[in-house]
């Protein structure tokens, strides 16, 4: 199965690792640090040009990928189910 991540943005289901709440997740210094690093490392993705509610760590083959999203992480799970 295929989730959409954002309007242009579909991936797989069986290559997803988790989908995160930008809010919570980015409260704790190990959240920042991740999607710093990330960052610094050219792996976020960043798909919208809204406010981002959401990120999806994805791993395709031996590549990790991090999309932003302005889809919240609840709406994300649903579609996932």
């Amino acid at each position: 199965m295929y989730l959409r991540v954002e309007e242009n943005i579909v991936v797989n289901t069986k290559d997803i690792i988790g989908i995160f709440d930008m809010d919570n997740t980015t409260v704790s210094r190990l959240g920042r640090n991740f999607l710093a690093e990330s960052q610094k490392n050219g792996l976020i993705i960043n798909s919208t040009d809204d406010l981002p509610k959401s990120f999806v760590v994805v791993k395709e083959k031996d590549e990790t990928k991090v999309f932003i999203s302005s889809v919240s992480s609840k709406v994300l799970a649903k579609r996932g189910l």
